[in-house]
């Protein structure tokens, strides 16, 4: 890791392509957790209702929806089972 920010400080093309490395490999991390959310609504929510809401909250306002989902839903889950 120190290497990338070495070589961006002495060359300025390689530090734009440092960064938009660092943002693809984030952008790539949050649609992975985008998806484990999407897939994780649809198999563990009880009713039809409920997986038709948080399928639609989640794919329509994307990695916010997956952080609603998971701070709301999945914690209230997690709750209930213990």
């Amino acid at each position: 890791m120190t290497q990338i920010f070495t070589v961006a400080q002495t060359d300025p093309v390689a530090g734009v392509l440092s960064f938009i490395a660092i943002v693809w490999i984030l952008a790539i991390i949050a649609s992975i957790f985008w998806l484990w959310a999407l897939v994780d609504a649809l198999t563990n929510e009880p009713t039809a209702n409920d997986k038709l809401l948080w399928f639609l909250v989640i794919f329509l306002l994307h990695f916010v929806g997956a952080i609603i989902y998971v701070a709301v839903r999945r914690g209230h889950r997690t709750q209930a089972k213990a």
